[in-house]
């Protein structure tokens, strides 16, 4: 025990010393690191209090000098040439720590989900994804890679990988954000003006997230999710979660007519169904029968059993549910799964399966994003060995409760909640000189399209606001056409976010990258980033360096109404054309119903005329308004059209918080 005191007492006294020795930078500081020309920079760390720091740096004989406060904090704002180098920059409190191979240029700050996330070859991998990496060479290209980590209170520090910051090459990019990459790349290769990237983003994250604290107390939306991630503990959460989701669940029967008394009334063999509509399934009902719709969702489905199955156990198969399921037939409970992505596969025993007429009941439970049966064709059957009988085709199904304004609970725990993102993995950097920001985020709000015109104008404002920058440079990429493509207009959250995105071009200093034609109706990750990163690209060449290519495609302008037409006046409109040649596509048209019908739209210079010959009296236009739409209007720079409408009619998703 003796020599363990020893041994502890030498170690305590060895990391103390270690600890102040000498100066310890930010984790935004090391080696290969770029600081934004011709500004201010800061320079910030920890030393003993009431120490001397010094700053010298090799562009510059200036001596910067400052004294450690009484917690040890300490920053030196040191004034950086224009772009250049390598240099070395030296850090001393007595102890010299010098930084090696530092870059002057500009530096972005890159953020938001999964598709800012998509690395250029890892967990996904982008379009030629060898040939990418191959070519990847480019060291005056630097990248700062960001760690996932939450904290319900601000941090100095982030925890980055590998070190800290590290020049590109095809090691260093393969598991980087590939939208960041192709976006430095384009600019590097127009400007030669070496590119700082810190990336800091994390899948299926929410924008509140991602916004601070000062901002997000003064949203009253988010009040309540706030007080919780600010007050309770894990075990407290844990408890108040689940007597939330135990008094949710039982209003929730309450209001689910499909039971009574605590019966499922409507899986019985014999109700009368006369007020059922039809449903061909497997389908996601939020492409089809209910879009936008958040619930429970009954189905039914009369089946029959042959004699040959009698007395055998029987397989139902229906594959995947989103997000939850209590499957029976007739009337008896033969299966619940309660994860979207599981495929559904029910044993009805031996002792229940009889000869004639069945009814299948299934109770769908969607708390957002797509909802019902999410599989493909053919795995909805029932079997008895090897004879088969397939599921797919007519449903009858019925709506029973719609969660709108009836919010399921959330457990106060990970990524998706008010600021936990921003104070771990943003705040360590607001001291950091940026140039601007670029943004990949939405698909995990677009339940709550009406409420992001609050949410992501305030996380911009905020970020120019603790940057210190009121001019600092925020673009941003509108969400990527996603899902099957709609045989008839309807009501699209899809849509509703992107409108709201344009809409966000309102603030200063703000750009948006459209992606409607570069999406992939089966995957919310579409591979082709390199265009999403060149069109950021040319809004940055163009607003921040000074090169005069077009960077946005066709943007609605006004309307106005001309007999049975509507005459739609686009901005940025050169060279007007329909992409691929052919007729325009992705217009519908309403009257003052709101009843929208596709429509036929011709150009005539930067306008297009609208017209139905459904709508005789017509009011509104919208284009490429669906969650996938089929659309091709582009400019004479072969650049989309961004989504819009002419109304302002109330949004599916308005109230949903």
């Amino acid at each position: 025990m003796k020599i363990l005191r020893v041994l502890l007492l030498t170690a305590l006294v060895a990391t103390g010393f270690c600890a102040h020795a000498k100066v310890v930078l930010s984790s935004a500081f090391s080696d290969n690191m770029v600081l934004q020309q011709k500004t201010k920079a800061a320079i910030w760390g920890k030393a003993d209090p009431g120490k001397t720091i010094s700053v010298t740096a090799a562009w510059s004989s200036k001596r910067y000098t400052t004294v450690a406060g009484a917690d040890g904090k300490w920053k030196i704002m040191l004034a950086t040439p224009s772009y250049g180098g390598p240099y070395d920059i030296t850090v001393s409190d007595g102890e010299a720590v010098t930084l090696k191979n530092v870059l002057i240029g500009e530096v972005w700050i890159c953020s938001g989900q999964s598709n800012m996330e998509f690395p250029v070859s890892g967990w996904s991998q982008v379009v030629n994804y060898q040939q990418e990496l191959a070519d990847a060479q480019y060291p005056n290209i630097r990248l700062l890679q960001v760690e996932h980590v939450v904290s319900t209170v601000p941090l100095d520090d982030a925890k980055i990988t590998g070190g800290g910051w590290q020049p590109c090459t095809p090691q260093t990019v393969a598991q980087f954000s590939a939208v960041a990459y192709f976006f430095a790349r384009d600019i590097y290769k127009k400007t030669g003006i070496p590119i700082g990237l810190i990336h800091s983003s994390w899948g299926g994250t929410i924008v509140e997230a991602w916004t601070s604290e000062n901002t997000v107390k003064q949203l009253p939306d988010l009040a309540k999710a706030y007080h919780t991630m600010k007050t309770l503990s894990k075990e407290q959460s844990l408890a108040l979660y689940n007597t939330e989701v135990a008094a949710w669940q039982t209003a929730i029967i309450t209001k689910d007519g499909g039971y009574q008394n605590g019966v499922p009334v409507w899986a019985a063999p014999s109700i009368d169904t006369a007020g059922w509509k039809t449903v061909q399934l497997p389908g996601s009902w939020e492409t089809s029968i209910l879009p936008d719709f958040d619930g429970i969702v009954w189905f039914r489905k009369t089946i029959t059993i042959p004699e040959s199955w009698a007395g055998k156990p029987v397989q139902v198969s229906l594959g995947a549910i989103d997000d939850a399921d209590i499957t029976f037939l007739n009337g008896e409970k033969i299966g619940e799964t309660n994860f979207y992505a599981a495929p559904r596969n029910y044993v009805v025993p031996a002792e229940k399966v009889k000869a004639g007429e069945f009814v299948l009941a299934v109770r769908a439970f969607d708390t957002g994003g797509d909802g019902g049966f999410t599989g493909k064709k053919g795995v909805m059957f029932i079997q008895s060995g090897t004879d088969r009988i397939q599921l797919d085709g007519a449903w009858q199904y019925k709506a029973a409760v719609d969660f709108k304004g009836f919010p399921s609970p959330v457990f106060n725990d990970g990524p998706n909640r008010p600021s936990v993102l921003y104070n771990a993995m943003i705040n360590p950097f607001i001291q950091y000189a940026v140039k601007g920001a670029i943004w990949y985020q939405g698909e995990a709000n677009t339940n709550r399209a009406q409420q992001y015109a609050e949410l992501f104008p305030a996380l911009i404002n905020d970020w120019c606001r603790d940057w210190n920058n009121p001019k600092m440079s925020f673009y941003f990429v509108q969400l990527a056409n996603f899902m099957p493509a709609i045989p008839q207009p309807m009501p699209s959250a899809w849509a509703e976010l992107r409108d709201v995105q344009s809409g966000t071009l309102a603030l200063p200093n703000t750009g948006m990258a459209v992606a409607i034609d570069i999406g992939e109706g089966a995957d919310i990750h579409p591979k082709n980033k390199q265009e999403v990163g060149r069109r950021l690209a040319l809004i940055a060449l163009a607003k921040n360096y000074g090169q005069s290519d077009v960077y946005t495609g066709p943007v609605y302008k006004s309307s106005k109404i001309i007999g049975s037409a509507i005459s739609i006046k686009l901005k940025n409109a050169e060279g007007l054309n329909a992409k691929g040649g052919g007729a325009l596509t992705g217009f519908i048209i309403a009257g003052a119903d709101q009843k929208f019908y596709w429509a036929d739209a011709v150009i005539d210079g930067d306008k297009v005329t609208v017209s139905s010959p459904n709508v005789k009296n017509p009011v509104a236009v919208r284009y490429a308004w669906a969650n996938n739409p089929v659309c091709n209007l582009v400019n004479g720079a072969g650049l989309p059209a961004s989504p819009f409408r002419t109304d302002s009619w109330q949004y599916s998703t308005f109230g949903k918080k």
